[in-house]
């Protein structure tokens, strides 16, 4: 038996796909596609590119980056910065909102200028900061010579590479941190606070009762979004250290091997190898984060 073809589109859920259909294709051709694609290309041992012919599939590509020395080196630098920056920032901004959220003076021009940063270009923060840490006109080492201490070699000693990129990425990043975690913290009824005034509650166990739980929400939110942040770099260390991976490779991240295989070596599959290894991780730790951090049902 037949059905009729203006049943179909009678039906709101099949006149909503065609709606989207339009949309869905563009998305599918110049995003999914795309990114499936260079996926795939990791899996090619041997690909003729001029005649885009795949003749050997494998994990070689693999196998390979896993070895390489400067992919070990790029996953451990990310790491650490990662476990650094993303914590710390929302840490640092959590204390921030706590005390803007409070009745002080001047809030919205300070929200105003924590928020700057966030809006302004990663290229223009980059280059002002390799301006302000230059060793020898620089304002830290002209601040150093005010207080009768000894020129610092920021953007030249290795062990000072993984720092300042954490300290960047806390200051580029806090004012949009800022704000979430206000937005939150305005959401919380005052109703919890005033009675847990009247039990005797202080204020530090009114934080770790009250505020910190109802603002579980947004703290995921923003490790979640912080994390994969995180494992992205490249921008700043390409433009601070002059187009280099920080001194003796110090400032070497995932994204920047993935781009000197891509760009430089023209490596197509070994840097999208990298890539999907670099997904692979940002997968795992996104569902660590939602493992630990979702609600478990309790057992009645």
């Amino acid at each position: 038996m037949r059905i009729p073809v203006k049943k179909y589109f009678k039906n709101d859920n099949f006149r909503a796909f065609l709606y989207l259909l339009p949309a869905l294709l563009i998305i599918g051709t110049f995003q999914f596609y795309p990114i499936f694609k260079s996926f795939a290309m990791g899996f090619y041992t041997k690909f003729d590119y001029l005649t885009d012919t795949v003749y050997e599939v494998g994990f070689d590509n693999f196998i390979y980056v896993l070895k390489d020395p400067d992919f070990i080196l790029a996953m451990k630098n990310t790491c650490i910065f990662v476990f650094f920056a993303a914590p710390l920032g929302i840490l640092i901004a959590l204390i921030f909102a706590v005390i803007l959220n409070s009745n002080i003076h001047f809030k919205k021009l300070f929200r105003s200028v924590y928020f700057v940063p966030f809006v302004t270009s990663t290229v223009s923060i980059s280059i002002v900061w390799s301006w302000i840490l230059n060793k020898d006109y620089g304002l830290a080492n002209a601040f150093l010579k005010i207080m009768g201490m000894n020129k610092i070699a920021w953007l030249t000693d290795s062990n000072m590479t993984i720092p300042i990129l954490i300290a960047l990425s806390i200051w580029k990043g806090l004012g949009y941190k800022i704000i979430i975690l206000l937005a939150g913290l305005q959401g919380i009824d005052q109703q919890y606070y005033f009675a847990a005034r009247m039990d005797g509650a202080r204020k530090h166990q009114r934080f770790w009762s009250i505020t910190i739980p109802l603002l579980k929400p947004s703290l995921v939110f923003l490790s979640i979004t912080s994390i994969i942040g995180a494992f992205k770099i490249f921008d700043e260390v390409y433009i601070m250290y002059s187009q280099q991976p920080g001194p003796l490779k110090s400032g070497l991240t995932i994204v920047y091997y993935i781009f000197n295989k891509f760009y430089r070596h023209w490596e197509f599959a070994t840097a999208s190898a990298a890539a999907f290894i670099l997904f692979l991780v940002i997968l795992m730790f996104t569902v660590l984060q939602f493992a630990f951090t979702s609600p478990k049902e309790k057992e009645e």
